[in-house]
């Protein structure tokens, strides 16, 4: 019987398994034919330890290291910036202040990034400790962990049928039945649908599409050590990648759970925020696509044992955060299967435990 069927190959599912490979043989299981298919290789891949919920801030903190060192470290020096347009100075300063900024000059300013609009732009602020994550190397280092812990990792494996048993659970996926004694639902925006087909309460969890686009590098410059661009009230967001310039309206859109693409109007609109912030303008997108961001109704992650089953084991409503967060989070749910005392507070195991939200 394997110990730990983890349904869902994205960071949530494949860091969770790495550290659970410790304590048991791990199977993952993946509908789609990679890892990281959906919001896992969507995502704007940034470490900013400032950025996410009340639980989030602490799990980043208590991932730092960890992203910082192990396998030879999975991160590369970016910062991030904040600027504020006319009327929306009080925003700015809100922001600022929750994110610790350091408020600099707009000349300042347009030292890190030459194409900032000093016409429009009111208020500027900077914080170098921000950085790129090598997504893909991330995902990899988890799942050479779990194979090298002797677990496997199964793509193009869709989950057909859960049936909770005296010991456990029997999941028909890919064509295959399989007995396991603890299920781990990290399934991202399907994460609820997965709890309905094992008879465990949902949490009501909702995805909410985010779109991005990838322009040019604007006037053809070297944009390679321009910080990430955060608008006040996180109106869009530009982010170096490649060569190119990532631009994000930065929308929050519920939608059903699906293979998300961009709206083409939203985008439309976000790019003219951003436009009205810059010098140059957009002539053209070489491509785009959406993902979706996950929260539960708190935007706190659900991270624990599910209240009406103790075989049931949620990693889930990361909302964006999730390779931020991915190896605090996924110790904290080896931490609670094995009995350990986590590394995190007990108000932050408090805050995350799936319970809060199964009355």
């Amino acid at each position: 019987m394997i110990d730990f069927l983890v349904i869902g190959g994205g960071i949530a599912g494949i860091s969770a398994g790495a550290r659970l490979s410790h304590l048991g043989r791990v199977v993952l299981l993946e509908v789609e034919t990679g890892l990281g298919y959906h919001a896992s290789g969507r995502s704007a891949a940034l470490f900013e330890v400032h950025y996410g919920s009340v639980a989030g801030l602490a799990l980043n903190e208590v991932s730092r290291d960890y992203h910082m060192t192990a396998n030879g470290g999975v991160l590369s020096p970016r910062g991030i910036m904040l600027v504020g347009g006319i009327g929306q100075e009080e925003q700015f300063e809100r922001d600022r202040a929750k994110m610790s900024f350091d408020k600099i000059s707009i000349d300042e300013a347009r030292g890190h990034v030459p194409i900032l609009n000093p016409e429009t732009m009111v208020a500027a602020a900077y914080r170098e400790d921000s950085w790129d994550i090598d997504t893909d190397r991330l995902i990899q280092n988890f799942a050479k962990e779990i194979r090298a812990n002797g677990g496997e990792v199964r793509t193009s494996a869709r989950v057909e049928q859960i049936v909770r048993t005296a010991n456990g659970w029997q999941v028909t996926a890919g064509g295959d039945t399989l007995e396991a004694r603890i299920l781990v639902d990290a399934a991202g925006a399907w994460a609820d649908e997965v709890a309905r087909m094992a008879g465990v309460m949902p949490l009501g969890l909702q995805p909410m599409r985010r779109s991005m686009a990838r322009l040019p590098a604007p006037g053809g410059l070297d944009i390679s050590r321009w910080p990430m661009i955060l608008a006040a009230g996180e109106d869009w967001y530009a982010k170096p990648d490649a060569g190119k310039l990532l631009v994000s309206p930065a929308e929050e859109d519920p939608v059903e759970p699906h293979d998300a693409w961009a709206d083409d109007m939203v985008l439309a609109e976000g790019l003219a925020r951003y436009e009205a912030m810059v010098t140059e303008p957009v002539t053209r997108l070489e491509t785009s696509w959406a993902g979706l961001r996950t929260f539960t109704s708190d935007r706190q992650p659900a991270l624990g044992f599910a209240a009406d089953d103790p075989a049931f084991l949620w990693v889930a409503g990361q909302g964006g955060s999730g390779f931020q967060c991915a190896p605090a989070a996924s110790q904290l749910v080896a931490d609670l299967v094995a009995g350990r005392e986590p590394e995190v507070s007990k108000d932050i195991v408090k805050a995350v435990d799936p319970a809060r939200l199964q009355p």
